[in-house]
C-alpha cells in the first residue's frame, strides 16, 4: 500500500465480493465485480434495492464487458443476490466498455430502461454501431487512432500495426446499445429505493461522466471520477484531437467539496474507502507533480512518446501504451493552453513541445 493510500480508511478492509455473490455495503446497496481481461483486472458494478411503478426490484449500476464470462458470473448474480426480483432500471456512470458493454443485454433480458447521460449515450451508440463509412468504430485504436499517436511520435512499426488491428476494440466489447434511453444530466434528483440520489457530473475522463450522490446514506458512487489507488485516466484521443481535458476533469472535481467529509466513496477499481476530500486533493496535487515533470522535459523539444516513460516508469503492454499516450498529450495540452510550452512540427510530421 502507498503512502497516500495509507491516509485512507478502507471500513471493509480486504473483504472482497466472493464471484457471482453480493457483499452489502450500506443499506440496500450491494457490491458485485466484474472481470476485465486487462491489467486492470475487475470492474465493481452496484445493486440498488428499489421500487418503480409499485414493481420491487433492483436498480444496477454499471454493466461490465460484453464476454462470456462476464454475463455468466451475471447468471450467477441473477440466481444469488436479487432474491427472486427484478432488475427494474441500469444506470450507466459513463460509455467506457467496462461500464456500458452489456447494458442493452441486461436491458432487453428484464426488460429495464437505460439511464445515462446523452453525451455519453450518443458516442457509445456511434462507437458500438458504427456507419458503413466509419467501419473504425472509435475508441483508441484504428487507423484513425495510428495516425493521431503517429502525429504524437508513436512510429514504431509494431506498436502501429497492434494498434490497427485493434479497430473493433470498442463495439467488440460493446456490440450494441438500447435504443431509448432516460437522459442524466446535473444535480438531477433520481428516487431509488424511497431516497434521493444527486447527479454529479464530470468532464475529462469521459464526455459526460454521471456520479451519484446519496446524502440520505452517506454514499457516493464515484465512477471512474474518483479511485482510491490509482489516478483516473485524462485522455486525448483522435475524436478529439485538440481537446484539452485535464483541467476540465480537476475543476469537476470541485462538485465534491460539499460532500460530507465522512462520505462513503463507492469507486468502479478498488475498494470502498472514507476519505473523499483527501482523495480530491492527491489527484491535484499528483497531476501538478506530473505537470511540473513534463514541463521540465520539455526543456528541449519532446514529443508525447518523449513525455510517456517520464509519467509510466513501468513496462506498459499495448492497451496500456494507447491509454499512457492519451494521457502524455492530456498533460502537454495543459501546458501548451496554458501558454508554457510552446509546439511546432519536425519533419516527420510529429508535433514538439518545448518550454517557453
Amino acid at each position: 500500500m502507498n503512502p497516500n493510500e495509507q491516509k485512507l480508511d478502507y471500513p471493509l478492509g480486504e473483504r472482497l465480493p466472493e464471484p457471482g455473490r453480493a457483499l452489502g455495503v450500506a443499506d440496500g446497496v450491494q457490491w458485485i465485480r466484474m472481470p476485465l481481461p486487462f491489467a486492470l483486472d475487475h470492474i465493481n458494478l452496484w445493486l440498488l434495492r428499489d421500487e418503480m411503478d409499485g414493481r420491487q426490484g433492483w436498480t444496477v449500476v454499471d454493466c461490465g464487458i460484453d464476454r462470456p464470462e462476464v454475463r455468466a458470473r451475471w447468471e450467477e448474480v441473477f440466481e444469488h443476490v436479487l432474491e427472486g426480483l427484478p432488475i427494474l432500471r441500469v444506470i450507466v456512470t459513463h460509455m467506457h466498455p467496462d461500464h456500458v458493454g452489456l447494458a442493452r443485454w441486461l436491458c432487453e433480458r428484464w426488460q429495464a430502461p437505460l439511464w445515462m447521460t446523452m453525451t455519453d449515450y450518443a458516442i457509445a451508440r456511434l462507437w458500438s454501431a458504427p456507419a458503413p463509412e466509419d467501419v473504425e468504430g472509435g475508441g483508441p485504436a484504428g487507423e484513425s487512432a495510428v495516425r493521431h499517436f503517429a502525429q504524437h511520435g508513436l512510429l514504431d512499426p509494431e506498436a502501429q500495426r497492434q494498434i490497427r488491428l485493434r479497430h473493433d476494440y470498442y463495439s467488440g466489447l460493446v456490440p450494441g446499445m438500447p435504443r431509448s434511453f432516460h437522459r442524466l444530466h446535473e444535480g438531477l434528483a433520481v428516487r431509488i429505493g424511497g431516497r434521493d440520489w444527486r447527479v454529479i457530473t464530470g468532464y475529462g475522463h469521459a464526455p459526460e461522466h454521471a456520479s451519484l450522490s446519496c446524502p440520505a446514506l452517506g454514499v457516493l458512487i464515484s465512477g471512474d471520477m474518483v479511485l482510491p489507488r490509482i489516478s483516473t485516466n485524462v485522455s486525448v484521443f483522435d475524436l478529439e484531437p485538440e481537446a484539452n481535458p485535464l483541467p476540465m476533469y480537476l475543476d469537476s472535481l470541485k462538485a465534491y467539496d460539499g460532500l460530507d467529509a465522512d462520505t462513503l466513496v463507492l469507486p468502479s477499481h478498488g475498494r470502498p474507502f472514507r476519505g473523499l476530500h483527501e482523495r480530491v486533493a492527491q489527484q491535484h496535487a499528483h497531476h501538478a507533480e506530473r505537470l511540473a515533470e513534463v514541463l521540465e522535459a520539455c526543456a528541449e523539444p519532446a514529443s508525447a512518446t518523449d513525455i510517456v516513460p517520464v509519467l509510466f516508469r513501468r513496462q506498459l503492454d499495448l492497451h496500456q501504451l494507447t491509454f499512457a499516450m492519451g494521457e502524455a498529450i492530456a498533460h502537454l495540452h495543459a501546458l501548451y493552453f496554458e501558454g508554457k510550452l510552446r509546439r511546432s512540427v519536425d519533419a516527420q510530421g510529429v508535433y514538439r513541445f518545448q518550454r517557453v
